[in-house]
């Protein structure tokens, strides 16, 4: 089941909000956890009993580290929660990729395990895990509910896509939390508009992507349309995920962190990734290089960190070779920026440093959706000409009309200019009233819209399901 889907818009969520509505109190994460695991037995019916063990050893485990506080015990238990977390993480998602390149490497015919990739399994092991190290650390106390720990690490927006939120982001939400019409409203105004971002932008511009894969004739113009494309899809369908699970968190009174904070508009790589799915940026930075030493360590460390977490970010993303690339180019990217880069780009003009910024990001993001190494080599080659490919083609020329309109709308959709027209008409008293009228008037139409999508149309993936 996928927020913008039907099912979910039409049946599961309205039943979901009433229930929740006419329990009392202290029924209502009990209906939370169960509408949770509905919702992920929807998709996955058999791997629901994986989330649900997950759940039951961070707890067990967390409670038995808060009562051996200080003892060798208590680091015994927090290694072995960290081993489970990644023992089914690593299981689930790369025993066929180690198994693949073992059999490249030496020749072997090992069988692929093939087994299928549970939904969200990088978020949730990443949530948990968090929890009890944050436990052990002592910035949180463990959770004594059973219950209302599952409804955390279940909690069913931001279960399989994110944003990765902490127990200690909504650990007093957990036990006491209200829901005002203000909420409601917010909560539904931030639906809807990711809903649009995912419906209206991300799933046209992954058409376009895939009409390029089918191309019969290439050309450089169309690798860069379609470079452009891809990199708008994946921002639009990511926050617009994250955008629509914010939202519902906030209907149901939990303020989730931000995920996405506009990174097209940065003009560094540093920038970029404060900007960019902030909340995995957030936990490779607390949960694994500042434990490394950070930058308080000699030179050479550093960078070595820096690396670390940039392959270990690359390989989250997913169990492939062109993955692994992208993170080191990353990370490579931003030594460099540290070292010497940052204080030549600082003095060029702003406009040089964002194109210099976009630059980068369009080709990291051609190595992120390659298939193979090969295919890494010829799509980089064809946005600089090689391989003798015309500058542009007839075919170049069609696709550039009939897109030119969604290319634009997402270049602005990925700025803040929209926001900012709003906050500026809401400055007085006239806009205010205007803003108050319009602003339900303009989400009403957006779901009607997207329904109407969603009914008529069947391209409707989430790219960050299968991470």
């Amino acid at each position: 089941m996928i927020f913008s889907g039907i099912t979910f818009l039409y049946l599961f969520f309205p039943i979901v909000l009433l229930l929740y509505a006419v329990v009392p109190k202290t029924w209502k994460n009990h209906v939370l956890l169960a509408a949770s695991l509905l919702f992920y037995f929807c998709g996955e019916p058999v791997y629901v009993t994986l989330l649900i063990f997950s759940s039951f050893s961070d707890f067990f485990i967390s409670t038995y580290i808060e009562r051996h506080r200080g003892e060798r015990k208590a680091k015994y238990a927090l290694i072995l929660s960290i081993i489970i977390n990644l023992g089914l993480l690593g299981f689930f998602k790369y025993t066929d990729f180690l198994i693949g390149t073992v059999n490249d490497i030496l020749g072997t015919s090992i069988p692929l395990v093939k087994v299928p990739l549970p939904v969200g399994i990088s978020f949730f092991t990443f949530q948990t895990m968090s929890y009890t190290i944050d436990v052990y650390r002592g910035d949180a106390h463990a959770e004594p509910n059973f219950a209302t720990f599952a409804t955390f690490v279940c909690l069913f927006p931001q279960l399989v896509a994110g944003p990765i939120v902490r127990y200690t982001d909504i650990s007093r939400e957990l036990h006491e939390r209200t829901t005002t019409s203000d909420d409601v409203f917010l909560g539904i105004r931030r639906f809807a508009f990711g809903l649009g971002k995912k419906v209206l932008l991300a799933n046209a511009l992954g058409e376009l992507v895939s009409t390029f894969r089918a191309a019969n004739e290439n050309s450089v113009v169309f690798y860069w349309l379609y470079a452009v494309a891809y990199c708008l899809q994946v921002y639009f369908d990511f926050s617009g995920y994250s955008d629509m699970a914010i939202g519902i968190g906030r209907i149901f009174g939990f303020h989730f962190p931000e995920n996405f904070n506009y990174p097209f508009i940065s003009k560094s790589i540093t920038e970029f990734w404060r900007r960019w799915h902030m909340t995995l940026g957030a936990w490779f930075r607390d949960y694994l290089y500042i434990p490394m030493g950070g930058n308080r360590v000699k030179k050479s460390r550093w960078f070595l960190n820096i690396f670390v977490v940039w392959a270990t970010t690359g390989l989250w993303h997913g169990a492939a070779f062109n993955f692994i690339l992208w993170g080191v180019y990353f990370g490579i990217l931003l030594t460099l920026e540290k070292l010497f880069l940052l204080k030549w780009v600082e003095k060029l003009p702003a406009f040089l440093r964002h194109i210099y910024l976009l630059f980068i990001v369009m080709i990291s993001f051609v190595i992120f959706n390659a298939a193979s190494m090969p295919e890494i080599l010829t799509d980089i080659g064809g946005l600089f000409g090689l391989g003798k490919l015309p500058l542009i083609s007839s075919e170049t020329l069609y696709y550039l009309r009939s897109n030119a309109v969604l290319i634009i709308l997402g270049c602005i959709g990925a700025t803040p200019l929209m926001r900012n027209l709003a906050r500026k008409l809401e400055e007085n008293a006239v806009g205010a009233k205007v803003s108050a009228v319009l602003t339900p008037v303009v989400t009403a139409i957006l779901l009607i819209v997207c329904t109407a999508y969603l009914v008529d149309g069947s391209f409707n993936p989430f790219l960050y399901f299968r991470f």
